[in-house]
């Protein structure tokens, strides 16, 4: 691949000395002007940006991972500019530019904010607005003055991969290569198959089966086309390391626990009495190897940063000394196109301003003091970030040891001022997102402006592009955040006498009641029971209670008697019966009860958001999408995303704080990452497949293992890969399955699960019998048959796996290109 003349592999020859960068030609000179940053240029960045800032969101909460969104952009761009006309390099560049700061945001974002669910409070849309824009600007700000030393006066040194794929990629589109179908087919087939799943229920999400012989071992993988993407992406290294760490929890450390404590008369840690020979596997990892998992994950974070203290110390010692050589060398009055970068004064007040707007902005609630350390932690990780990537590429970059490490110092300084309380928590976690935002961003600026190196774009140009890519996406990242938890939310009835709520919101609920003459004869003559009737009133959204003597109907939508009546109830003998027919309605009161959260470190309830009637009294626990401590109610699989690092976040900062955590169990962990360091193995991937369900790892396994085929097979270098078939299409399965799984929060959302139950097929049609049947037996429903559900599931997935073998062995690739033109 040449940009310009002469061709790369000149270009990437290492140089002895920072103070003689290697003699580059871009692919356009410096002396002509095309068509660069336009509007129509902008608004397709930061559309691409959205969407594939929304993947990159959905996947950080699912399991703690995201994938390079540039290369995907870049190829978009130039079909969707083809398709239109024609563009020039310089102005996909720009797309390519303003759509990858999207997804660099997306990371800190839903890998941190998260932690304040689980915290005790809410995810302010504001609140993540400004936590992303702040820090992506930061990130952008600080790269400005740094881009003349990394970016030009290390050129041959520091190879940035991405950077210099991205750039290949945009010469051959310029050339007449790329094949953006590949990506558009996998978006396509990506969505159809997600909304078949989680919207239809044609097929179940997750497929699961008990190890015989070994008490509470299962094996289980999600049928999930974002996570097949992502472990073909990864590679099949990583995904096995991750997919190992899931064996150990699943198939020997959950065995273990339930071995030796099925004996135990007292429960170790659960606060709420359980035994651990009453729990599930689900349960027992909840409660005891959730911390072992991150103990491991937090160490694998900090050998990681610690393996790279040198590369981090010579990269910040290296850049401070380019930087200060490139600003004494002096420049003459006029500077080609390619050397004008947005002037010092944008950095010097851009950073004065920030730092105001940090200590300032009343949803942040970040003191003085916190906002020094943002812009001390900031702009030391900013510079580390950048030359890493520069060095090793953006998937090596340890972003989550770096926000750890910020955590760390963050709480310790906490501790000594004493800053123990629920607030400072929340402080602390901002400070910390903010950090690991601009981290995050300033790698990829760093590799954006490469890209913008090779090809001969203009930097100031390319650096408000970074801008309004960044504040385009922080204006939805949050949103996207916000609707995913909400359309997973659950209210579940909990009630807790004596326990009080000290932290009331504004907001109240109002709940619609139906007194309901049932009787055991008339449920008994229709096959029924009071639990069975619970759970085929709640698939439709209603909650069945008998504390007070006399069944109650109740529901949160504003609905009449006579609808509640007309409600149809699937029964499990396939046929229906309406709620009238089992009983007499009549109205009843309407309650309100308040919202109030629970903060703290000992509090007799789990740190949340409850719902509390007139006496004061907890009646409802509002369990989250994202971190949600109950995943099975009524006999429906509840959808949960885990957020791992969220949930390492929010860990390590109550233990700091509160000084109470289960050090046995987190030491555990910690000796356990150390071991696998000390056999060679990487810790960070493993320690994360711990901490993740066993259901997310084992696709990113599949995955992995797709790659291993192809790369056996096709062969190629690493460079090319990043633009085959096989990692396009994969990019395809990510966004499309991400988009759709974001597109049916919405309908739940909107329609207060109206729509979603409509389309609901195994419900909607279970009762006609033939087709209905069948749907209920194998697709998401509790009457599954626990085999042929199975089965009907890894049909599909298999399916969408060998589409993905397919294509990966037999498509072309978007460096096939016609034989490059000479430039004039």
């Amino acid at each position: 691949m040449a940009h310009g003349s002469p061709p790369v592999a000149e270009d990437r020859v290492p140089v002895a000395e920072v103070h003689a960068p290697h003699a580059h030609t871009p692919y356009v000179s410096p002396d002509k002007s095309p068509l660069e940053m336009t509007i129509r240029g902008l608004v397709l960045g930061s559309v691409l940006g959205v969407v594939f800032a929304a993947s990159s969101v959905y996947l950080a909460i699912k399991v703690g991972l995201t994938v390079s969104a540039s290369i995907p952009v870049a190829v978009l761009s130039i079909a969707i500019f083809r398709a239109l006309g024609n563009s020039s390099i310089l102005e996909n560049t720009i797309v390519q530019t303003a759509g990858s700061a999207g997804e660099s945001l997306a990371f800190g974002v839903a890998a941190a904010l998260p932690a304040l669910l689980l915290l005790g409070y809410d995810i302010s849309l504001t609140h993540a607005f400004l936590t992303a824009a702040l820090g992506g600007v930061l990130g952008v700000l600080m790269m400005i003055p740094l881009r003349q030393g990394l970016i030009v006066q290390e050129h041959g040194k520091l190879p940035y991969p991405e950077g210099t794929a991205s750039a290949d990629v945009l010469i051959v589109g310029e050339q007449g290569g790329t094949n953006a179908r590949t990506v558009i087919i996998g978006f396509v087939v990506g969505g159809i198959y997600k909304f078949a799943y989680s919207g239809m229920k044609l097929f179940r999400e997750t497929l699961a089966t008990p190890i015989k012989g070994l008490k509470s071992a299962t094996l289980a993988t999600e049928v999930s086309p974002e996570l097949l993407g992502v472990g073909y992406i990864i590679g099949p290294r990583v995904a096995a390391i991750t997919f190992a760490g899931g064996v150990l929890s699943y198939l020997i450390l959950i065995p273990a626990i339930s071995f030796f404590g099925s004996g135990l008369e007292q429960p170790l840690l659960v606060h709420n009495g359980q035994l651990i020979r009453d729990m599930s596997p689900d349960q027992i990892r909840n409660a005891y190897v959730l911390y072992i998992g991150a103990g491991a994950v937090a160490t694998g974070g900090l050998i990681s940063l610690i393996r790279s203290m040198p590369t981090i110390i010579g990269a910040f010692q290296r850049s401070v000394a380019t930087l200060r050589a490139s600003r004494n060398q002096g420049t003459g009055p006029v500077l080609l196109r390619t050397e004008q970068d947005l002037p010092i004064t944008v950095v010097l007040v851009g950073s004065l301003l920030l730092v105001l707007a940090i200590w300032l902005a009343p949803p942040l609630q970040v003191n003085f003091i916190s906002a020094i350390l943002i812009v001390i932690f900031g702009f030391f990780f900013v510079t580390v970030s950048a030359r890493i990537t520069g060095e090793i590429g953006s998937s090596s970059n340890p972003i989550s040891g770096m926000v750890v490490a910020t955590l760390l110092v963050t709480c310790l300084v906490y501790l000594l001022l004493g800053w123990t309380s629920s607030e400072d928590r929340f402080m602390a976690l901002t400070t910390a997102a903010i950090v690991g935002i601009a981290a995050s961003n300033g790698g990829t600026t760093a590799q954006d402006l490469k890209t913008a190196f090779l090809v001969g774009g203009t930097p100031r140009k390319q650096q408000v592009a970074l801008f309004v890519g960044v504040l385009t996406s922080a204006m939805f990242i949050g949103l996207v955040l916000v609707t995913l938890n909400r359309g997973a939310t659950v209210t579940i009835p909990e009630p807790h006498p004596g326990v009080q709520v000290t932290d009331f919101t504004e907001e109240t609920r109002v709940q619609h009641t139906f007194p309901w003459a049932l009787s055991a004869e008339t449920l008994a003559s229709r096959g029924l029971d009071q639990a069975a009737l619970r759970k085929a009133l709640w698939a439709q959204g209603y909650e069945l209670n008998t504390q007070g003597g006399t069944p109650e109907l109740r529901s949160w939508r504003e609905v009449s008697m006579q609808d509640a009546g007309a409600v149809s109830l699937s029964l499990a003998n396939d046929t229906q019966v309406k709620v009238s027919e089992l009983g007499t309605l009549t109205e009843g009161p309407k309650r309100t009860y308040k919202e109030g959260h629970v903060r703290g470190a000992d509090t007799p309830v789990p740190a949340g958001k409850y719902l509390v009637d007139e006496a004061g009294t907890i009646q409802y626990v509002v369990d989250p999408g994202i971190g949600g401590r109950i995943a099975v109610y009524e006999g429906q699989q509840l959808t949960r995303y885990s957020a791992p690092k969220a949930q390492l976040f929010a860990l390590i900062i109550d233990g700091i704080l509160t000084q109470r955590l289960p050090w046995d169990l987190v030491l555990l962990g910690v000796f356990i990452a150390l071991m696998l360091e000390l056999c060679g193995v990487s810790a960070l991937p493993f320690a994360v497949g711990v901490y993740l369900p066993i259901s997310s790892s084992t696709p990113l396994f599949v995955g992995g293992m797709v790659r291993y085929v192809v790369d056996r097979v096709r062969g190629g270098s690493a460079a090319e890969s990043e633009f085959s078939p096989g990692t396009l299409l994969s990019s395809g399965y990510i966004a499309g399955g991400s988009i759709a799984g974001v597109l049916i929060a919405i309908l739940e959302i909107a329609s207060d699960g109206a729509l979603t139950r409509a389309i609901n097929l195994p419900a909607v049609l279970g009762h006609l019998g033939g087709l209905g049947g069948f749907l209920n037996a194998v697709g998401e429903s509790e009457m599954a048959h626990p085999v042929w559900s199975n089965v009907w599931g890894l049909l599909f997935f298999a399916g969408l796996t060998l589409f993905l073998l397919r294509s990966a062995l037999k498509g072309e690739s978007a460096a096939v290109a016609p034989p490059p033109q000479k430039q004039s």
